[in-house]
């Protein structure tokens, strides 16, 4: 193998879901600012995500709404702002 052409920080990581509140120790070379402690008493860096296979419909077969309100919401307001600004330019 090539010598230095590999991650430095190639480390395992607690990935927890925020939906199903699973928990998952990987490698990763992902950049963490939180630690947390793991099954094994040790503690290691903790990055924290919004869907894993423990909670994407795709695995698990249930159907679920993430947020689409707030996001139709800000989809709604962007559209208004955008046509204000077309009239005025026109």
């Amino acid at each position: 193998m090539k010598k230095e052409i590999h991650p430095q920080n190639y480390r395992q990581v607690i990935f927890v879901d925020n939906a199903s509140g699973a928990k998952f120790l990987l490698y990763s070379t992902i950049e963490t600012t939180e630690t947390g402690v793991w099954e094994d008493g040790k503690e290691y860096p903790l990055y924290t995500v919004e869907v894993s296979s423990a909670s994407h419909p795709v695995y698990t077969g249930e159907k679920r709404t993430i947020d689409s309100a707030g996001r139709v919401e800000k989809f709604k307001a962007r559209m208004e702002a955008a046509k204000k600004a077309q009239t005025k330019s026109a």
